[in-house]
């Protein structure tokens, strides 16, 4: 068998590499770099000419070739990187007639439990959605935000003790919405400094939340482990790191005791099962990012199932064309063939060759490419906000 042809496809939000071969079995796989789209995009198409003609089934040497080859590398390369990986493990499964988890040493768990997307600009509707959530069957929620998705059209300023007190109201309010029948996961998405995050997290102790995800930006390892060393709260990170060895950085220095490796950023179905066996060695779960389509949901769930250490799966149901709105599905769903649906807060685990998961041939007209606008909220004294 033989590649004939690698091709980005530019699906709504969403960025794809589609894999064909001489046997007439294609392959598809995602990109995670949500917010530099054309870049990915771009470097699927410089790896399409070194593919091309190639045995799809040397998944391991292509990882090497792309990511050693041209010394540089980042979020948008190695996301394009991350696609292409995906739709070769797709092609090998469905060649072989297997589940991708099986060519991965088979299954471990049949179904993955789940959490839910919450965003919602007041707590009002935080607590609601909730509410919804719940009557929906899911047993965990997650982008919990506390200081909320306000718009970037808001200048924000708030002083330390209302920024402060006003989040561990929050908190205190869904978890009194819920009570103890759903893990609640905090989402700062990198809000904080270290002082803050230190501050916050021991304001909601009491509330025993799963985890609290990227209280700070995640670049620095060492700050990371210094808020780790400092609250009673467990942290979760690395949806942004693009190598194994950011996570070995995090993994070394106990900066977390939950690993967010996601497979359409860190280099795949390769990439991702090297973080989960670096993280079994560290007594670390996982827990794999996914903001993006059902395929890159696909491609959490056939690692989910071969891993030991997975602990729960994002189930993005929010997002859509970029705003921070809850949705009662999947993000995406009108664009495959099919989507394992919540039960009882967990999915099944799919079961069909490769991905078990199609994208559908019309995609892009049903969801004509779409790009993220580059912007930051202001602060009032004329900065930007990270969130």
């Amino acid at each position: 068998m033989r590649i004939t042809k690698v091709e980005p496809l530019h699906v709504g939000q969403f960025m794809f590499a589609r894999v064909e071969t001489d046997e007439g079995i294609v392959g598809f796989g995602e990109g995670g770099a949500w917010g530099q789209l054309e870049a990915t995009f771009a470097g699927v198409k410089r790896f399409a000419d070194d593919l091309e003609g190639k045995d799809p089934f040397a998944i391991e040497h292509h990882w090497n070739v792309m990511h050693r080859f041209g010394y540089f590398q980042g979020i948008a390369l190695n996301s394009a990187i991350s696609a292409i990986d995906i739709a070769l493990w797709d092609i090998k499964g469905k060649a072989l007639n297997v589940p991708i988890y099986e060519l991965l040493g088979g299954a471990a768990r049949r179904k993955a439990r789940i959490y839910g997307h919450i965003y919602e600009k007041t707590i009002e509707k935080m607590v609601d959605e909730c509410h919804r959530k719940m009557e929906a069957g899911f047993t965990a929620f997650g982008h919990l935000n506390p200081f909320l998705d306000e718009g970037n059209d808001q200048v924000y300023f708030k002083t330390h003790i209302r920024k402060m007190r006003d989040a561990i109201d929050n908190t205190r309010r869904m978890r009194e919405a819920v009570g103890d029948r759903v893990d609640l996961l905090i989402e700062i998405h990198r809000r904080l400094t270290p002082a803050e995050a230190i501050v916050f997290g021991r304001g909601i102790e009491e509330y025993h939340l799963m985890f609290i995800e990227d209280p700070i930006r995640p670049e620095s390892p060492d700050a990371m482990a210094r808020v780790a060393d400092k609250i009673g709260i467990p942290i979760a990170t690395g949806e942004r790191f693009t190598t194994i060895y950011e996570f070995q950085a995090i993994l070394s220095r106990n900066s977390a005791e939950y690993a967010r490796v996601d497979p359409c950023v860190c280099g795949g179905i390769t990439g991702a099962r090297k973080v989960a066996a670096m993280a079994e060695a560290h007594n670390v779960q996982v827990v794999p990012h996914n903001p993006l389509s059902p395929i890159g949901l696909a491609a959490c769930l056939q690692l989910d199932a071969a891993i030991p250490n997975f602990a729960i799966q994002e189930y993005a149901t929010g997002f859509e064309a970029g705003t921070f709105e809850s949705l009662p599905i999947h993000l995406g769903s009108n664009i495959v063939d099919k989507v394992p649906l919540p039960k009882d807060g967990f999915v099944d685990i799919p079961d069909g060759p490769g991905l078990g998961m199609n994208l559908l041939p019309d995609a892009q007209k049903i969801r004509p490419p779409l790009s993220k606008p580059i912007s930051m909220r202001p602060h009032f004294d004329g900065f930007v906000v990270d969130q």
